[in-house]
Formats: structure tokens, C-alpha cells, sequence
């Protein structure tokens, strides 16, 4: 029978559609047919990209050239800018006179590229280029939070063209914006109202629950936990956090880093290898700048593989309909590996069920 679970932070709803129970062959995920050869990213062509605003690299080479490992640059296409042009009325605050407010899109867009193998990616990466490449991420976090005007910084990756990536060689990226996106102000005033009423962090919490329970457990480490989240809206849909509390992702510190870049490899690897390397978003959710010492919030990652299609009964109501229950997808990412057979997986998934 169909059921109905609420999100505990945002108090969403989803349907948990048990009768529609999908084992990860059943998603029609087709191989994108990669394109090869060069592309802006590669290296050698670093005067393809806009200037390089910081890189890891060889001592003694010159940025824009050759002998880097992680490279980041502006975005060719910036979806905010530093200058902030914009066609609205509205002043810096966003004040306006009439029912349409605007605000100049005034912010940062940075590309972070993960690697100077064009055909490499975060399952098969290096453990340490992996690990490079979060240094990477908090580096540029770090350097973005005292900007001015900027409220909030965003890092996600695409991967794959269904989940929105133009170039597949291997990239994440960095937007900074002038206010709190609505989704993450969703999550903090849910985180908000638990702490005033119950005097904890609503996060901590889940982690304390998702152990005993242990049936949404995909993989575990010294600093952190991934599960599927209690009311998951996509199927195998996976959380990263760390079991330290921390709003801030500013916060981490090197072993915290070498400990994420292990479990991130290891869900990727478990996603990739029994899902026939579907398309998908990873987001990395934060407290506001100025807010990383927060005691009600806490940073995570959020893994969502584009298996299903958002149709009008989620469009219309915003309840999303899930045909996977997250206890299965759970196992199923737990227990397989990257060999197994079809035979394999149809066992497993009579035994989850």
C-alpha cells in the first residue's frame, strides 16, 4: 500500500509509492555517448577558459598553463556576476515601488575542474585527486564568505547532460548569491523551530535516529554517515553529513576532508556500479554566511540520481511520488558491488522485499 511520509526538517510530503517498487534495472538509464577528445577543460587548452583564478599545481609552472590538478576559473556564462547588471527597477536591497521587486544579479559563478583527464570522474578518480578536489571546494568557500553582498555560496556538481552538465568533462561549480535560496531558508527556519522547541539540532538528531535504526544506512565512516533519507523524494536519493556538528561546511578540517572524499567515492562508486551510471545532481547544502557556528543547522551533501521525471501531480501539488522505498534502496546500495550480475541483483532485490 502507498504511503505517506513527511519530511521531519521541512515538513514536505511524500508519497512512498510501494506498489510501483522499482529494483534499480527497471530505470531505463541509457549510456550518454561520451564525445572524447578535447574540450575547453583539457590540458593544453587553458587559454580556451577565461583566466584561472587559483590552481593546485606543479611548482615552478605559470597559472594558465600546463601542470595543474585542479584548476578553478570563472564561468564563461555566468549565471550572477560581479557587476551585476540587470534589466529590473529595484535597488540593491531589492526595494521597489511597484508589485515586482528585483535586485541586480550581483554574485560569483567559478567553475571548479576536477581533473586534467577528460574521461576520469569522482568513482574513479584517485582517493587523493578526490580528496584534492574537496580541499578545492572548502578553499574557494572559504575565500568567497567575506565577499560583499554575498549571503549565500552554492557548490554543486552535474553529472551527466540529463542532469544538466554541457561539458562532461569531469566539473563542479560555485555559485554565490545575494540572498538565501529559498529551499535553504525552508530547511533553517524547520531547523529553527525544533531547536526553539526542542533544544537540539534537528540534524544531530537524524543522525542519532538513522543509526539505531540502521535500515537507511548506505555507508559509514570515522566523520560520516550517508543514508537515504526516512522520506526520500527520488529513488536511491542519498545524504551525506557529518557526524560532528558543524553549520558551516567553512568548518571542515583536513581529516574531516580526507574522510568525506572516501564516503563520497564510495556512494558514487555503489550508485554508478548498480545503476548503470545514471545522470545526477550532487548539492552541497550550508548555513548562510555568518551563520557557520550556527547550533540549529548543519551542513550536508545531497546525492539525487535522475532516475524518475517530475510530472503534473508533482508540479501541481508539490508532493513528489517516490517508486522506491529508501529502507530498499538502502540494501540494495549497501549490499551490491559494482560486478554484480542482473542474476545477483534480482536476488537481492527479493530478499529486500
Amino acid at each position: 500500500m502507498p504511503e505517506l511520509r513527511q519530511e521531519p526538517i521541512t515538513n514536505n510530503w511524500v508519497i512512498i509509492a510501494t506498489e510501483r517498487s522499482k529494483r534499480p534495472s527497471d530505470f531505463p538509464v541509457q549510456q550518454e555517448k561520451r564525445k572524447g577528445g578535447k574540450c575547453p577543460f583539457c590540458e593544453g587548452n587553458e587559454g580556451k577558459t577565461p583566466p584561472e583564478i587559483v590552481s593546485y599545481r606543479e611548482g615552478g609552472t605559470k597559472a594558465d598553463t600546463p601542470g595543474w590538478w585542479v584548476r578553478v576559473v570563472p564561468n564563461l556564462f555566468p549565471a550572477l556576476s560581479k557587476t551585476g547588471n540587470g534589466v529590473g527597477n529595484g535597488g540593491l536591497d531589492g526595494e521597489s515601488v511597484d508589485l515586482f521587486v528585483t535586485k541586480p544579479g550581483i554574485g560569483d559563478h567559478e567553475v571548479l575542474v576536477e581533473s586534467p583527464d577528460h574521461n576520469s570522474s569522482l568513482d574513479t578518480h584517485t582517493p587523493k585527486q578526490v580528496i584534492e578536489i574537496f580541499y578545492m571546494w572548502r578553499d574557494r568557500y572559504q575565500a568567497l564568505l567575506n565577499e560583499k553582498s554575498i549571503k549565500y555560496i552554492q557548490i554543486f556538481k552535474n553529472e551527466g547532460a540529463i542532469a544538466g552538465a554541457s561539458l562532461e568533462h569531469p566539473h563542479s561549480q560555485l555559485i554565490a548569491t545575494p540572498l538565501i535560496p529559498p529551499v535553504v531558508s525552508e530547511e533553517l527556519n524547520g531547523a529553527q523551530e525544533y531547536y526553539q522547541q526542542q533544544g537540539k539540532c534537528i540534524y544531530c538528531e537524524m543522525i542519532k535516529h538513522e543509526k539505531e535504526d540502521s535500515r537507511r544506512i548506505v555507508a559509514d565512516n570515522q566523520d560520516f554517515l550517508a543514508f537515504c533519507p526516512f522520506a526520500s523524494r527520488f529513488p536511491f536519493e542519498t545524504w551525506i553529513i557529518p557526524k560532528e556538528h558543524q553549520a558551516g561546511f567553512d568548518l571542515i578540517n583536513d581529516s574531516q576532508l580526507e574522510n568525506m572524499g572516501a564516503i563520497v567515492q564510495e556512494v558514487t562508486r555503489r550508485i554508478n556500479g548498480s545503476l548503470n551510471g545514471p545522470p545526477y545532481n550532487m548539492v552541497l547544502h550550508s548555513a548562510p554566511v555568518g551563520n557557520s557556528d550556527a547550533a540549529q543547522y548543519h551542513w550536508h551533501l545531497e546525492i539525487l540520481p535522475r532516475l524518475t521525471i517530475v510530472a503534473g501531480f508533482e508540479w501541481g501539488t508539490g508532493i513528489i511520488i517516490n517508486p522506491t522505498p529508501p529502507e530498499s534502496a538502502a540494501i540494495y546500495l549497501r549490499e551490491t558491488n559494482t560486478d554484480n550480475s542482473q542474476e545477483k541483483e534480482r536476488t537481492l532485490w527479493q530478499q529486500v522485499h
